[in-house]
């Protein structure tokens, strides 16, 4: 029996983690997170009977408590809930699916305590590559992505270790906008953006695949994740989502990793590495699909990604600040507050005001994002 705790089990890669969970058997679930749905978590708790919830909103936390006070399960709430969460003795595996860099602590903690980590929260390694891998290290623990593109990486080096990477080739679906000009995404609105082609999301990284920040992010975990330099990760636009990254190694082979659009392979590989077990997801037919096309990004028209990529290039804590204000610009452009063009410009001008931080801590990482949350927040354009 496998035990794991799931951060963010209200969210679409938690809810399809207890899909593949309840799938496969032979998993206990120790603890669930979430933040405002306590309707889901309660009746997660009635199917996994977990021995802990956390909800990082406080109210909902004692909401949640007083429904469920008659039953064998602790609620705590806020950041500490999320720490004990991810902690838990119990726990082999902590799966990292909460959005943002609420994720950051909470993953070091997991860290810390020895578990290993199924990691699906983007900002975790986007804010804190360099600290997180480090302790990774350290702590003889092991990560394994969640991310159907960097599980493909990670797929596609299996049984290469020590053969040298000339570059990972990273796939993108080019979003909802794929071949829109600049001047066309003018007017563009959420609701248009939230019209994902191919995978289906929560809407803050729905948006961040509109604008392409969902890929510039990509390329900050790919840089830490296999130890390659920025400048080795090449974004090839693939609307299919078919092949869902691949590597090309000093000789000129290419290997790659080819499925449906399903996150739920991606999460059962990390739950079950190195097995491959069967499922009852669908499979590919190439004979369907009839066949595969690459493009190349354009970033006049999608600022967000050569954003990311100066951000990466300008290192410390800079990446921190581009995840911030990115996370801002993109609630404001939910809520109507500014157009979608703005989403990049917003960035942009957070980040030029930012003086960059070099030797930093997990605490600087904080303060930085809190920065430029706060800048973002307050800024005109």
């Amino acid at each position: 029996m496998r035990h794991i705790s799931i951060l963010g089990s209200t969210g679409s890669i938690g809810t399809q983690t207890l899909e593949v969970v309840e799938n496969l058997g032979g998993f206990q679930i120790d603890a669930i997170t979430g933040n405002q749905n306590i309707k889901l978590l309660e009746e997660q708790y009635y199917r996994f009977h977990p021995q802990l919830i956390a909800v990082y909103d406080e109210k909902n936390a004692l909401v949640l408590r007083d429904r469920l006070k008659a039953e064998p399960v602790r609620v705590v709430g806020g950041m500490d809930g999320l720490m004990e969460a991810a902690a838990m003795k119990e726990s082999d595996t902590v799966v990292t699916s909460v959005v943002g860099n609420v994720g950051l602590a909470p993953t070091f903690a997991a860290i810390e305590a020895g578990k290993d980590i199924a990691l699906a929260n983007k900002e975790t390694l986007v804010s804190a590559g360099e600290l997180v891998m480090n302790l990774v290290k350290k702590k003889g623990v092991h990560l394994y992505p969640v991310d159907s593109e960097h599980s493909a990486i990670f797929q596609s080096l299996r049984g290469n270790e020590g053969n040298a990477i000339r570059r990972i080739l990273l796939t993108a679906s080019g979003g909802p906008f794929r071949g829109k000009k600049r001047e066309e995404l003018i007017s563009v609105k959420a609701q248009d953006a939230l019209k994902h082609p191919n995978w289906s999301m929560g809407k803050k990284i729905t948006i961040d695949s509109a604008t392409l920040m969902n890929k510039g992010l990509e390329v900050m975990e790919a840089k830490w994740l296999f130890g390659v330099d920025a400048s080795q990760i090449q974004v090839l636009v693939h609307p299919q989502s078919i092949l869902h990254s691949a590597v090309e190694y000093e000789d000129g082979a290419v290997i790659g990793q080819m499925g449906v659009p399903d996150m739920k392979v991606p999460i059962q590989y990390a739950l079950t590495y190195p097995k491959r077990l069967g499922n009852p997801f669908p499979k590919l037919d190439l004979f369907q699909v009839g066949q595969l096309t690459f493009e190349a990004p354009d970033r006049e028209a999608f600022p967000c990604l050569g954003l990311a990529y100066r951000a990466l290039e300008i290192g410390g804590t800079m990446p921190t600040v581009l995840n911030g204000a990115n996370e801002i610009a993109v609630s404001k452009f939910l809520a109507g507050k500014i157009r979608f063009l703005d989403i990049a410009a917003l960035i942009e001008k957070t980040m030029d005001a930012y003086t960059v931080k070099y030797d930093y801590s997990l605490e600087d990482l904080l303060e930085a994002d809190a920065w430029a949350k706060a800048h973002a927040a307050e800024a005109e354009l």
